[in-house]
């Protein structure tokens, strides 16, 4: 990694330090894009739970896509051309994006097993995906060091935000 760092003209500890940044990023701002396609196939009437599984599913993959790309070419090939190791390493930085929309998914999937019909889904989901912003950046916060005041303060900015979404869904139903 301190050679990957240095050859793309980073010091190792910027290097790491961004990809912190990356992985913890992408799992909060996968969480919130799921929350958002929750409450938009939600305002669209009844839908069955695999088209919203894989809505979820896709939508983390198509970011992931986008994040990816932005790393490589929005940075990198104004500098040098991306080897293998810098793109795999980048698709790996990234995926969190994904990993974020798995837990609202899976949420969905059980959702029959749990009794809930359509509106007890999309509210169970949200919820799911609201506690995982929560939850990266809790875990970015830890991860960066921060004392629990930081913490904290942003663990409460995310469920603000996670409310924000919630509100947009209540607002769009009415």
């Amino acid at each position: 990694m301190s050679g990957a760092g240095h050859a793309a003209g980073h010091p190792p500890a910027r290097a790491a330090g961004r990809r912190t940044h990356a992985d913890y990023t992408g799992g909060v701002y996968g969480s919130m894009l799921a929350a958002s396609v929750i409450v938009g196939a939600g305002t669209l009437g009844s839908f069955p739970r695999v088209e919203l599984v894989l809505l979820l599913l896709l939508t983390g993959g198509v970011f992931w896509i986008a994040h990816v790309h932005a790393q490589l070419f929005g940075e990198r090939l104004a500098r040098h051309r991306p080897d293998r190791r810098v793109v795999l390493r980048v698709c790996r930085e990234e995926w969190t994006v994904v990993k974020a929309a798995v837990p609202p998914a899976a949420a969905v999937a059980v959702s029959p097993l749990l009794g809930l019909g359509v509106q007890g889904t999309q509210w169970f989901a949200l919820s799911v995906a609201v506690a995982g912003q929560v939850g990266w950046s809790v875990a970015a916060s830890r991860r960066a060091g921060a004392g629990r005041r930081l913490i904290v303060l942003s663990a409460s900015v995310n469920l603000v935000l996670g409310l924000v979404i919630l509100s947009c869904k209540l607002w769009l139903k009415h």
